[in-house]
């Protein structure tokens, strides 16, 4: 099977295409898992974080990749959730141990063995995986293969977050970044909290008319001011100056929701500018975002066929997908990409 394959970390700078395309053998699947052969995967900025080393792989050479959508073609010994065909998807939750405290009560995202697809397992920027039956999703027929795969990432870890900041229909919430995350959440907040007012903060200008064509009140870059302070602030940037900002527009008692797996190193010195009066004081909160559980891909792929959410996308060839992390990572963004499997 052809595969995108990372071998070593790299700072994309230095070398500006970190994937080579190999030909691998196709897994077979073992006991309780099954095998896909993958007609979509999105492409995400923890990818970058891989192979630039600030949440790396446990193990080299790896397939990346965690928002797969396509079919089941075999099955190992005592797989029996799936049948031979259905259509699944597999997030970024490939795996975790199922018996620890965090496991039992529902937050297997915080497992100490918890194993992350095309990070600690090959992933979705090939022809095939395998994938443990228990973390694999049924797609709701409303979604065409590309229009799912970003639901299993930026979808469910927009779902997250948005359940992270307690929300509540009336006040107002702040994106700060509007990338494939970013967009479906100020859909699902559109659908389920229609009194609520959406301020998005973004670099890019294209980024804040495609925000204001989805319906938020106001737009403005990452250093503006918005007109008032707000309850919630969601910043899946990956960096650190955006923090700050944020926690200066938080209303008293708010709470700032930090929707990223790492944060870059270049603007680190911002840290040493936190004020604590003017950043913090008044009851203000911040929260990370770790991780999705399966409740939340589950919960999340319902709730999108109901809206239905249905991204923006933009297609690649699996060849290109250096050339989309490239774009990635220059910011040129505007909905999801996605790898589509000839």
């Amino acid at each position: 099977m052809k595969a995108m394959v990372l071998t070593k970390t790299f700072a994309l700078k230095e070398k500006a295409n970190p994937l080579e395309l190999l030909d691998l053998p196709v897994p077979e699947p073992g006991q309780n898992e099954i095998l896909v052969k993958i007609s979509a995967c999105g492409v995400c900025h923890t990818e970058l974080d891989e192979i630039e080393g600030r949440t790396p792989p446990s193990v080299f050479p790896v397939v990346p990749g965690h928002q797969v959508v396509g079919r089941v073609v075999k099955k190992g010994p005592f797989a029996g959730r799936f049948k031979t065909g259905d259509r699944v998807g597999v997030g970024w939750i490939y795996s975790s141990c199922g018996t620890c405290s965090c496991c039992n009560n529902g937050n297997e995202n915080l497992c100490e063995s918890f194993r992350a697809t095309g990070r600690d397992a090959n992933g979705g920027y090939a022809e095939y995986m395998i994938v443990p039956e228990g973390f694999a999703y049924s797609i709701p027929e409303i979604f065409s293969d590309t229009e799912a795969a970003p639901l299993l990432c930026a979808g469910s870890i927009g779902y997250r977050s948005i359940k992270l900041t307690s929300l509540r229909d009336g006040q107002s919430l702040g994106l700060t970044g509007f990338g494939a995350s970013g967009h479906l959440v100020l859909k699902m907040v559109k659908y389920n909290f229609p009194e609520v007012k959406v301020f998005v903060f973004a670099r890019s200008q294209k980024e804040r008319e495609f925000a204001l064509e989805l319906g938020a009140v106001w737009t403005g870059d990452t250093t503006d001011e918005p007109p008032q302070k707000l309850d919630c602030i969601i910043d899946t940037t990956p960096a650190w100056k955006p923090v700050l900002e944020a926690l200066k527009n938080l209303q008293s008692g708010g709470r700032l929701v930090i929707n990223a797996i790492r944060k870059e190193d270049a603007d680190k010195e911002y840290l040493l500018k936190i004020n604590y009066q003017q950043h913090l004081w008044l009851e203000k909160e911040i929260k990370s975002v770790a991780n999705v559980t399966r409740k939340d891909i589950s919960e999340f792929l319902l709730l999108a066929s109901e809206i239905p959410i249905k991204p923006e996308v933009q297609e690649y060839r699996l060849e290109e997908a250096n050339t989309a992390l490239q774009e990635l990572k220059a910011g040129k963004i505007r909905g999801a990409k996605v790898l589509v499997m000839q």
